[in-house]
């Protein structure tokens, strides 16, 4: 895994839920990881890695995450298996 994706999945995986994660990074991080994601509804979207299932919400109003959304896919990574 490149560095740039490694201090990534470091600062979703630990420590506080950050504000400062933008969604195009962790959708990339996501398809590197080699998860499947399609558009659900809306702002929604159906991602499954490693035979787990999530569905994700993409920030509405900014391109960076809230706290409540970065708590939320970090559940979703540890649940697949993925530590950081």
């Amino acid at each position: 895994m490149s560095h740039k994706y490694d201090q990534l999945l470091h600062a979703i995986m630990h420590g506080p839920a950050g504000g400062n994660i933008h969604w195009r990074e962790v959708e990339s991080l996501l398809h590197h990881l080699g998860a499947s994601v399609e558009s659900a509804h809306g702002a929604r979207l159906r991602v499954v890695l490693n035979g787990v299932e999530a569905t994700l919400h993409r920030p509405h109003h900014s391109g960076t995450c809230d706290k409540s959304e970065i708590r939320h896919l970090r559940e979703f990574l540890a649940a697949a298996g993925i530590a950081g």
